[in-house]
């Protein structure tokens, strides 16, 4: 059993949960994730691995309600169990070599970055790290942050935390200002990360994407992962639960990536109403 072990709320809508996974957690590394149900019948989601404790055995996700398995996830206590845990799954995070490295992440996708900013401080790398959300009150993991880079560059869609506006106006600052990185490394919405790649690409820094394709099955063979990298002029596809998550971030074919990830949108909206819908009546 997949026992849960720790739930805790960082904001209103973002959950922490500790899951008691041995396994996973003895092996799993920066940059992994894992694939969960949350209950029978339930469709299989890719997490991130947020944290692991391999003392206690094991790994915590952090997530926000806006799907049908999330929602009922978020419905499940301290004690009760998931269905089922497989991972860890995908590529390490690569940090070998690279003595600076700007981290800009965004949204709940943030915490994916989380234990790569603390391998990169122990490997004795100098960090910034920008983060951005919409409000003060939706940020997360701030002391986590603060504790794991040398400078933390907060940036809100309000203002109400630090810079207003785009993650991409402090890093191109930083870029006009002559800093230079070994490593631009980027997480968040897709569409965040487009604008982060097409920001540094003028200036030539090794920049890499952490994706979150459509995932079922976790092995490549379902297709559903596929993205399309440009590379020495051809057109190369590639399964992101197997040879992802990261990637170049100039080889990804974004536009491709954007468009496939919304092709669902309107059945999540209704499978995400039928999840709230059944426990409003389990509540009555």
């Amino acid at each position: 059993m997949f026992t849960i072990v720790k739930k805790r709320a960082l904001t209103s809508t973002v959950t922490l949960m500790e899951i008691k996974a041995p396994f996973v957690a003895a092996k799993a590394r920066p940059g992994q994730f894992v694939i969960l149900r949350a209950m029978d019948d339930d469709e299989r989601v890719p997490f991130a691995i947020a944290k692991c404790d391999r003392e206690a055995g094991t790994v915590s996700i952090i997530f926000r309600a806006v799907g049908a398995t999330t929602e009922k996830l978020a419905h499940l206590n301290e004690g009760e169990a998931v269905q089922d845990l497989v991972g860890p799954l995908g590529m390490v995070t690569k940090t070998e070599g690279v003595s600076r490295a700007c981290v800009v992440a965004g949204g709940v996708g943030s915490a994916i970055a989380l234990p790569i900013v603390e391998q990169l401080k122990e490997q004795g790398s100098s960090v910034t790290m920008i983060v951005g959300f919409r409000s003060r009150e939706e940020m997360i993991l701030e002391d986590e942050f603060r504790a794991a880079s040398d400078r933390l560059i907060p940036v809100t869609d309000d203002g109400s935390c630090g810079g207003y506006g785009s993650v991409t106006v402090p890093l191109k600052e930083l870029y006009e200002s002559g800093e230079k990185f070994d490593l631009v490394f980027t997480v968040g919405p897709l569409t965040m990360m487009q604008k982060v790649v097409e920001t540094t690409r003028p200036y030539g820094f090794p920049c890499t994407v952490s994706m979150n394709p459509i995932m079922i099955d976790g092995t490549g063979m379902c297709g559903g992962c596929r993205l399309t990298l440009h590379r020495d002029g051809k057109d190369i596809v590639s399964f992101a639960c197997v040879e992802g998550p990261e990637y170049n971030g100039y080889e990804v074919d974004f536009d491709e990536a954007i468009f496939r990830n919304r092709m669902y949108g309107k059945e999540e909206l209704h499978a995400h109403e039928a999840a709230c819908n059944l426990f409003k009546k389990e509540v009555m």
